[in-house]
């Protein structure tokens, strides 16, 4: 057994360590990062993406810099006490390297911009503000008063709603598609600034929420939706490497 630390007579040794990442959730989440970063430099490399020498050193440099390694001694203890060789540090520095160079190409600013023309839809966004009640019955109450007076949501909320958003008048503020239930979502996306929406029950029937619709905006290629566009263009890209190859997990 390949030991990782000893205390005093017990050995905590690889298999342990794979045991307890499982027991915990860990395993799972690190497995899927591995793949994806090998997937990544696979696909670099086949697409002819270079990684030079210069900029490896660049990297290794900055990389020492960042852990005071001032010295080759310094770094030839440090990996040392790691158990890694340089060899394997140049290996780790090169791949870091090839995924991001492929990561750069995969959500260019062209990429982003060609995404957002086709789905731009999906990145409209509103504000909007809730009431959560725990009965249908003061649900429908709450609604009935509201029409009355819309201008009071904000004190509703502070003073009924059972949502932590309740000491902010009920605001959520804004939220892009798919950041509400399915059915909710439909509805609140097409409503007009203003309207009113609900009671809608939650799945086990134990709250009611309603929501005022309060600014709808169009979608814009802000700096937030970019940032939003690249996440979705590195997932649906891995998804798609995924499927080319056969990947077991032990």
């Amino acid at each position: 057994m390949t030991a990782i630390v000893r205390i005093d007579d017990e050995v905590v040794g690889v298999e342990d360590f794979v045991k307890i990442l499982k027991l915990t959730g860990q395993f799972q989440g690190l497995i899927e990062q591995l793949v994806r970063d090998k997937l990544t430099v696979r696909a670099a490399k086949r697409q002819g993406i270079v990684v030079t020498p210069d900029e490896i050193q660049e990297r290794a440099d900055q990389f020492r810099r960042v852990q005071g390694l001032h010295r080759a001694a310094d770094t030839n203890h440090y990996f040392d006490a790691l158990g890694i060789t340089l060899d394997d540090f140049e290996a780790f520095i090169t791949d870091s390297l090839y995924q991001e160079k492929m990561m750069e190409k995969v959500c260019s600013d062209s990429a982003v911009e060609e995404y957002f023309k086709l789905h731009s839809p999906r990145f409209d966004s509103i504000e909007v503000s809730h009431i959560v009640l725990d009965t249908e019955d003061k649900a429908k109450e709450m609604i009935s008063y509201l029409e009355e007076e819309p201008d009071s949501f904000a004190e509703m909320a502070r003073e009924h709603s059972i949502a932590d958003t309740r000491e902010h008048g009920g605001v959520i503020g804004k939220v892009l598609r798919g950041s509400l239930k399915t059915d909710v979502e439909a509805k609140v996306f097409n409503a007009d600034v203003g309207d009113l929406l609900g009671p809608f029950p939650s799945p086990d029937g134990e709250f009611y929420e309603i929501f005022a619709v309060n600014a709808k905006h169009p979608a814009t290629l802000d700096e937030d939706t970019a940032t939003e566009v690249r996440r979705l263009l590195r997932e649906e890209w891995l998804a798609a490497r995924a499927q080319e190859h056969i990947i077991e997990t032990h």
